[in-house]
């Protein structure tokens, strides 16, 4: 599918798992960590750099407070949504509307620094109108996931905690396999974010 597809990037968690290892202070978007291209950068920015560079339309959603994630993302081209809550739920809303009027959406969650970009491709070439591509890694379903055009009122209707998930239920779910443990692997704790393969 060649249309337009916007990626919306969700950095609005507040990672309390994380947090409570790390300490209150600490946000695991802006912490170090080594990618899979043996680079050290912060786990935004790996997020952000693995993403393709056809996807030219990128929003990014957070939350005020995270001055860092910002400029970061401003940096690889994306436009900044703010808003108050930290759920799933209405992350993707605000993303989505910011881009109504695009053919599909991927959806990338900030805090996963492995993902390889051939992953991401791959999954974007499944999105179709009626269909949600996402990655399968060993049997499970993993991100970022694309939605096609016809769910977009599904999308922009969510709000709290929870994720697109019940969508799945109105569409074609085209499963992409792939051979990358990265689209399983977030970082909720401090030990994540150095990548081990299984």
């Amino acid at each position: 599918m060649s249309e337009s597809i916007g990626v919306i990037v969700l950095a609005a968690g507040q990672g309390s798992r994380f947090r409570q290892a790390a300490g209150a202070e600490k946000d695991k978007l802006v912490a170090d960590c080594t990618g899979r291209d043996g680079v050290e950068r912060s786990v935004i920015e790996h997020s952000l750099v693995n993403l393709p560079a056809t996807l030219d339309k990128r929003v990014l959603v957070t939350t005020a407070d995270r001055p860092q994630v910002i400029r970061m993302a401003q940096a690889y081209g994306c436009e900044i949504v703010l808003i108050e809550s930290t759920g799933m739920g209405d992350s993707i809303a605000a993303g989505v509307a910011a881009c109504k009027q695009l053919d599909g959406w991927l959806m990338v969650l900030g805090d996963m620094p492995f993902i390889l970009p051939s992953s991401i491709e791959q999954v974007v070439a499944g999105i179709g109108d009626d269909r949600i591509s996402v990655p399968v890694q060993s049997g499970e379903y993993g991100h970022p996931v694309g939605f096609g055009r016809d769910f977009a009122a599904g999308l922009v209707a969510l709000s709290g905690d929870r994720g697109a998930k019940p969508l799945f239920a109105q569409g074609r779910v085209v499963e992409v396999a792939v051979d990358d443990p990265g689209v399983l692997w977030d970082v909720d704790v401090p030990e994540a974010l150095t990548f081990r393969p299984a």
